[in-house]
C-alpha cells in the first residue's frame, strides 16, 4: 500500500477521505458523504445518527451496492439497488421470500375436463368432496376469467379457495406434487383475479394466468415439477386461485408450493 511518508500532499491528497462539510465541524446530526480529498463523493454517507449507502447516480445502481462476505469471499448479505431486493445466507435468498401451499387430497372430479379450485386456506371444510360439484370455473383451455360467487353450488367454498394478496408480490417458482388413482393428464393453473368488495361481494373478474403446466399422473408414483410462470408479478388486492383439471374422473391428490417474495 502506498505511503504518505516523505511525499508532498499534492501526490496523495485524492486518496485522503473527508466528510462533506463546508466548515471544520466533522460529524453532525446529518448524514454526509464520505469524499476523496478532491471532493469526489462516495456512496457512503455517515453522521451521528447513522450510516447510509446511496449510489451517487442511477447509472451506478447494481446487484451489489452493499455486500457482506466471509473471510473466503463468499457473499452472505447483498443489497441490490437495481431491483430493490435484499438477499441473505449462503444461497443469497431474498429475505422477503415466503411460501404458500394449496392442494386437494383424494379429490373425485364430478366431470372430466373441468377446472376445480384448490384449497388455499386452513378452514373447517368437511373434505375436498365439498368442491366436487363446483363446475363453474369452466372446461376451456384455462379456467374462467370471472366468477359469480352466488352461482357456486356451495358459495361458502370461496372462503376455502381464495388467497387474498395483501402485498405486491413476485412469483419465483410454483412446484407441484400430483398423483391419480389411474393414468390421467392433469393441467394445472394459478390465476389472479380482481375481487368485488363494493357491490357483488366476492365476485371475481379480470382473471389472468400467472402460472400453468401439465403432468401425466399415475397411480404408481408421485410426479413433481414446476409450472411455467406466465405473469410473475401480482399486485395487492388481487385474489389468487389454484386449479387442477383432469382428463378422467379418477381420484387425485395434488399439492402446490408457491415460492414468492414481497416486492
Amino acid at each position: 500500500m502506498p505511503t504518505f511518508q516523505g511525499n508532498p500532499l499534492s501526490s496523495f491528497y485524492k486518496r485522503i477521505m473527508q466528510v462533506s462539510q463546508s466548515s471544520n465541524t466533522g460529524f453532525d446530526n446529518s448524514s454526509r458523504a464520505i469524499e476523496t480529498g478532491d471532493g469526489v463523493a462516495s456512496a457512503v454517507k455517515i453522521g451521528k445518527a447513522g450510516l447510509n449507502i446511496q449510489p451517487t447516480s442511477s447509472a451506478l445502481d447494481s446487484t451489489g451496492n452493499f455486500n457482506v462476505q466471509t473471510s473466503g469471499g463468499d457473499q452472505i448479505l447483498q443489497a441490490n439497488t437495481t431491483d430493490s431486493t435484499v438477499k441473505a445466507g449462503a444461497s443469497l435468498a431474498n429475505v422477503l421470500t415466503m411460501h404458500k401451499e394449496m392442494g386437494l387430497y383424494e379429490f373425485s372430479p364430478n366431470s372430466a375436463g373441468y377446472h376445480y379450485p384448490l384449497i388455499a386456506n386452513r378452514v373447517g371444510m368437511q373434505g375436498a368432496e365439498g368442491l366436487t360439484y363446483d363446475d363453474d370455473w369452466g372446461n376451456g383451455t384455462d379456467p374462467a376469467t370471472s366468477l359469480d360467487v352466488s352461482g357456486l353450488t356451495d358459495p361458502e367454498n370461496a372462503i376455502a379457495v381464495y388467497w387474498y394478496i395483501q402485498h405486491n408480490i413476485t412469483l419465483d417458482a410454483v412446484r407441484y406434487l400430483v398423483r391419480a388413482d389411474g393414468s390421467a393428464t392433469v393441467p394445472m393453473h394459478l390465476m389472479a383475479y380482481s375481487i368485488d368488495s363494493t357491490t357483488n361481494f366476492g365476485d371475481l373478474s379480470a382473471g389472468a394466468v400467472c402460472a400453468s403446466g401439465s403432468a401425466s399422473a399415475t397411480s404408481t408414483g408421485i410426479k413433481t415439477g414446476t409450472l411455467s410462470l406466465d405473469s410473475a408479478n401480482i399486485d395487492s388486492g388481487k385474489v389468487v386461485v389454484g386449479f387442477i383439471e383432469s382428463s378422467t374422473t379418477d381420484d387425485m391428490s395434488i399439492a402446490l408450493d408457491i415460492y414468492y417474495h414481497i416486492r
